[in-house]
């Protein structure tokens, strides 16, 4: 498959597009650990169906050590046992902050309230930019059919 447009090659995107990446960048230095990061940004991924962003993420988080299992379970997480209480209360709000048009409310109160006592509001923070990041990196290749399964790890950061 090839992609509708070239974001490397083209001069508009290459001029917004490095502003939006040094973003994701700062992403990985707020105060949530990179675990965390990968796992909500990988669900995310999962549920905006973005390959990219998939490939990307799984990758990324089996250099930084995640097992197996718990990759293959993320989309399951509910039903699973390997996650952190901490970690199902991000997952939690990265699903509701992503499926905003599933749930007409957005993050309901009682997500907002698993997360917080999980997480400080310096982190709650982090999750909120982390979440509605992916979102937009998400819909930029969805728009734009980018292909997977060709990311190196580390090739963006």
């Amino acid at each position: 498959m090839d992609a509708r447009l070239n974001y490397f090659a083209n001069p508009t995107a290459g001029k917004a597009l490095k502003h939006f990446m040094a973003a994701g960048r700062e992403l990985k230095a707020l105060p949530l650990s990179a675990t965390t990061q990968e796992l909500v940004a990988l669900r995310v991924s999962q549920i905006n169906g973005c390959a990219v962003c998939i490939d990307m993420h799984t990758k990324d988080a089996a250099a930084a050590g995640e097992s197996p299992v718990r990759l293959n379970l993320i989309a399951a997480w509910r039903e699973a046992t390997v996650f952190t209480e901490a970690e199902r209360a991000a997952l939690g709000l990265a699903e509701q902050g992503t499926r905003v048009a599933d749930a007409a409310a957005g993050v309901g109160d009682e997500v907002w309230e698993r997360a917080a006592r999980h997480y400080d509001e310096e982190q709650l923070t982090a999750l909120v930019l982390l979440v509605s990041f992916m979102n937009a990196v998400n819909r930029l290749n969805i728009i734009t059919r980018q292909p997977a399964g060709d990311y190196e790890v580390g090739q963006f950061h």
